[in-house]
């Protein structure tokens, strides 16, 4: 093959997830629904919260916000797997594929954000409850999203362009299911150091700062608990925290395995199986996890669920 600019490369070839045509309507089945019980589940908590007084506070805001990112996460990379598994087709164009690039880049990088300012509205809430409604007011929530989507929104640009300084060969391939910022840097024929030295710093910036926040925050309420005389007070504080702990452990544990197995691995089928836990799985049971184990959340579901049905 020879190697050209990318400005004469119109479009990449993605491998998927399997060549065999007959596993072809499984995946679509599989994914068409893992993408609809995630598009529907963060939908309803967002209805939940919206519509329920009671669930207008900063912690459900929070949670609202990052059903909205993990919608747009999935729809980021499945859609485009299931018309190409519909169409028998691979393709995807250079353009497209740079979208999806910085789009996911965009959403990966929310998740982590709200997860984080989410872990500090906690430790507010544990370990000053008193001055809990002054420190997080309506304005510093707000701050701390759009901080957090100009943050993400131009280091995802970064790495757009410097990917379009790349050159790659005609027709080719990566072997996943979507455009990653890993798997395009794979498969460049141009010298990439300056992308891999950005990737790393904004990987340990946005990635590994963001989980030490967490990991402070929740040093700090476990401190705060051990000192708290009641231990019904310990558990009921605990308990709000639970939910939030499950999907950080989803989120950073599935992160974490995909970046070993893309990074420290040769094996394309662990990283394919590594990317579906942590594009498809952990989105879709975020909602389950804040709705099981939530008692206001389910509340408000029911209330919805009763308005529901009052208007046929």
């Amino acid at each position: 093959m020879e190697a050209g600019n990318h400005t004469e490369v119109s479009e990449f070839l993605l491998l998927g997830l399997s060549d065999d045509p007959e596993l072809q309507p499984l995946f679509c089945g599989v994914f068409l629904s893992m993408y609809l019980v995630t598009v529907l589940g963060n939908l309803l908590i967002i209805l939940a919260v919206s519509s329920d007084s009671h669930l207008h506070t900063p912690m459900y805001f929070f949670l609202s916000n990052l059903s909205f990112v993990d919608i747009c996460f999935t729809s980021t990379t499945i859609p485009k797997m299931l018309v190409n598994i519909q169409t028998q087709s691979k393709n995807i164009s250079y353009i497209g594929c740079l979208i999806q690039v910085y789009f996911f880049v965009i959403f990966a990088g929310m998740d982590g954000f709200l997860l984080t300012v989410m872990a500090y509205d906690r430790y507010v809430a544990i370990c000053h409850p008193l001055h809990y409604t002054v420190i997080m007011n309506p304005r510093l929530c707000g701050l701390l999203v759009l901080l957090s989507w100009f943050i993400i929104f131009w280091v995802s640009l970064l790495h757009i362009l410097l990917i379009m300084r790349l050159t790659f060969s005609t027709g080719t391939k990566i072997p996943h299911f979507f455009c990653g910022l890993a798997q395009i840097l794979k498969v460049a024929c141009s010298d990439t150091l300056i992308n891999t030295i950005v990737l790393y710093v904004t990987t340990v910036l946005l990635g590994v700062f963001p989980f030490v926040g967490i990991l402070f925050s929740y040093s700090q309420i476990v401190s705060s608990l051990v000192r708290m005389a009641s231990t019904k007070g310990k558990y009921k504080a605990f308990s709000t925290c639970g939910s939030h702990l499950c999907v950080v452990s989803l989120y950073y544990g599935t992160g974490l395995g995909v970046y070993i197995s893309s990074a420290l691995t040769h094996s394309s089928q662990r990283s394919l199986i590594a990317s579906v836990m942590y594009v498809g799985v952990t989105p879709m049971l975020n909602p389950f996890i804040y709705s099981l184990r939530n008692k206001d959340v389910k509340g408000a579901l029911r209330r919805l669920h009763s308005q529901a049905a009052c208007y046929p």
